[in-house]
C-alpha cells in the first residue's frame, strides 16, 4: 500500500511471473513446465507465446536501414 500498488496480486500472478522470468532468462520449455507442475507441455506453452510476443515487439523497435548497393 506505501507503495501505491493497487492491483490485487494473486498466487497465480506469481507463478505466471516466475514462468515468464524462467523463459526471457533462456529456462527451457520442459524444465518450466515440470517446475510448474503442469501435466501437458501445452499448457505451458501459452507462457512461450508470451516471449514469442516481446521478441517480435523488440525486434520492431530497431530501424530499417535504407542500404544501397
Amino acid at each position: 500500500m506505501r507503495a501505491g500498488i493497487t492491483k490485487h496480486i494473486t498466487f497465480h500472478s506469481a507463478r505466471h511471473t516466475n514462468a515468464v522470468l524462467l523463459l526471457e532468462n533462456g529456462a527451457d520449455i520442459y524444465t518450466v513446465s515440470k517446475r510448474l507442475g503442469h501435466k501437458e507441455l501445452r499448457t505451458t506453452e501459452i507462457y512461450a507465446k508470451i516471449i514469442d510476443t516481446k521478441m517480435k515487439e523488440a525486434a520492431e523497435i530497431i530501424p530499417s536501414l535504407n542500404i544501397e548497393l
